[in-house]
């Protein structure tokens, strides 16, 4: 499975962003799609995830800001991020689930400016 992933950059606070990713290659079985993201000096946490049945999971710190949505048949995921905050300042990383192994993208960054 090959996750490239596209979106981020530079945005002030309070301002929006959309994070895209397209999974290829090996994708049938592939269970659950997600964002998540490691700040500097911090470990890497679940963002959000989505199920192929739709099912969402998202970080209390994102819950009503962020919004995963998936297009199973285009195998891409995205995250819908709003009132964006310093803090989610990260690089993010693309994730999918296939047959319980887990497959990453390259990372993308998101800064946020105060």
């Amino acid at each position: 499975v090959q996750l490239q992933a596209s979106g981020g950059g530079l945005v002030q606070a309070g301002g929006s962003l959309r994070l895209s990713c397209a999974a290829s290659g090996s994708i049938f079985g592939i269970n659950v799609m997600g964002w998540y993201r490691q700040a500097p000096g911090k470990q890497r946490e679940l963002v959000a995830a989505i199920t192929s049945g739709g099912s969402t999971n998202y970080a209390d710190s994102v819950k009503g800001r962020f919004t995963i949505s998936r297009d199973n048949a285009k195998n891409t995921v995205t995250l819908q991020m709003s009132s964006l905050k310093p803090e989610d300042t990260a690089v993010y990383y693309c994730n999918a689930v296939r047959f319980q192994k887990d497959y990453w993208g390259k990372g993308t960054l998101v800064t946020v400016s105060s």
